[in-house]
């Protein structure tokens, strides 16, 4: 999307929006003739009047997020039409990082595989503000928005394109960037390091695996150092624990974690944030054959801890448990990490929320306030004491899954707790992203499939740590 940005008293002759919450509705001039039309100054309600060459969107308030959506519904009541330009007046209470990103996220179009795709008339967005800093926060809007359509792109690509191969390539690509190196390593570096359960996980995909680590190091001295840490399952059947065929598509979304730590330093960088920040991806894919992993195998994490399968569809956990044993030796601040882990936290907090698990409920709060201010949706799921217990095994020191099909998200969560040092338990977040990674149908400013779950509430997240530290 091309977004000028122009002063109030610059209005070219171009169709324009406007936002209406009730009060504002009561006094507009076209009140009677949208009233006639059916529309009401409400959260997602719209309507486009060519004869007057305007666009009006309803909003419950004018806070951020009814902003975005509200650029959304105006995205889709234009999208079909022939307007190439839409004009708009940003002027507070509106946000003008919120009107940027509303209509960058819901313009994304992943067309990648159609052999005659329709492209929208409309490419030029005309902002008028006389907001001193109006140019800054446009481009810090359009940096977050853009790395998570970035994010969206590798999760929407079909597995037989996107393998661990192309995720480290699209990786060493990023050291384009200033500030940005990237380090790639193959099945023998993994060999070497021990890390036999994210080894395993590989074993029968013709792809070999890649870890790969991103780092961001700033020109001054860093204030501190993030570790992210994402699940890249390039592709998922479930292993010899197989999926049934309608769990199994969508699996391409297996990556998003993976996606979504990539795109987090890719923003990180770009916004010039005062943290050295690291992205460390675990990239294989989970595949069925003669020489796959097996349920009752026992497996040995990096850190020495023993692992009895009891279903290899709870792979996931594997790779990350040598990953985060990998991530602390760089000992961060703070660690991080994203992953599509369960389908219990789905059925738990919805396809639209993330699950936000850990030992320090300052840390989380944090996240979950700059996740509210971004758009996104958390819910805290809390360890207990009773459900660790269910992770027991009498043949080795864990179980991968738990003994009951209940709480499985925070036994998942548990599981992955057992591979954090204890000095780094209070700087360690986990974030299950299954429900709200990828959704085959369309929602709020998001696109049916990939919506970069976690990118934009921990950029917000690092972008406010950023203001306290400088």
């Amino acid at each position: 999307m091309n977004i000028t940005l122009l002063p109030l008293a610059q209005s070219p002759k171009t169709t324009k929006l406007l936002f209406l919450d009730e009060a504002s509705f009561e006094k507009s001039e076209f009140k009677n003739e949208l009233i006639h039309l059916g529309f009401k100054p409400k959260s997602e309600a719209g309507v486009y009047m060519p004869v007057h060459d305007s666009v009006f969107v309803g909003c419950d308030s004018f806070d951020a997020e009814e902003i975005r959506l509200a650029c959304a519904k105006a995205w889709d009541l234009l999208k079909s039409t022939q307007c190439v330009s839409l004009s708009i007046q940003v002027i507070e209470p509106i946000s003008l990082e919120a009107v940027v990103e509303g209509f960058e996220l819901s313009s994304y179009l992943f067309n990648a595989y159609k052999s005659e795709p329709e492209i929208p008339a409309l490419k030029s967005i005309i902002l008028h503000s006389d907001a001193n800093d109006a140019a800054q926060r446009v481009q810090k809007a359009q940096i977050i928005a853009s790395c998570t359509n970035n994010a969206k792109a590798i999760v929407n690509t079909i597995p037989n394109d996107y393998t661990p191969e192309r995720m480290a390539q699209d990786a060493k690509a990023l050291e384009e960037i200033q500030g940005v190196t990237c380090k790639v390593y193959d099945e023998s570096f993994l060999a070497q390091e021990k890390m036999e359960a994210f080894l395993a996980v590989n074993r029968a995909s013709v792809h070999p695996p890649r870890l790969i680590h991103l780092t961001y190091t700033p020109k001054a001295e860093a204030k501190k150092r993030i570790v992210y840490v994402g699940k890249g399952l390039t592709y998922d059947t479930g292993g010899l624990s197989l999926k049934p065929s309608e769990y199994m598509l969508t699996m391409k979304s297996d990556k998003s974690g993976a996606a979504a730590a990539l795109s987090i330093l890719k923003g990180a960088a770009l916004l010039e944030l005062p943290f050295e920040v690291h992205a460390i991806i675990g990239a294989t894919e989970n595949m069925i054959g003669g020489n796959a992993y097996k349920p009752d195998d026992v497996l040995v994490g990096m850190n020495g801890t023993t692992i009895e399968v009891r279903n290899t569809d709870a792979e996931g956990r594997l790779v990350l448990a040598d990953c985060l044993c990998y991530a602390q030796r760089f000992n961060p601040d703070l660690l991080v990490d994203l992953a599509t882990l369960t389908g219990a936290c789905v059925v738990g907090v919805g396809e639209y929320t993330t699950g936000v698990m850990g030992h320090n409920r300052a840390l989380m709060d944090e996240l979950h306030c700059a996740a509210a201010q971004s758009g996104e949706n958390t819910n805290t799921l809390f360890f207990n004491r009773h459900l660790k217990k269910l992770l027991k095994s009498s043949v080795a020191d864990i179980s991968n899954i738990g003994s009951s099909r209940y709480g499985g998200a925070i036994t998942a969560g548990l599981f992955l707790d057992h591979f954090i040092d204890k000095e780094h338990k209070d700087k360690w977040i986990h974030l299950d992203i299954a429900g709200p990674a990828f959704v085959e149908k369309p929602w709020g400013y998001n696109q049916a499939g990939a919506s970069g779950a976690g990118v934009r509430m921990n950029l917000y997240w690092m972008s406010q740590m950023a203001k306290e530290v400088r």
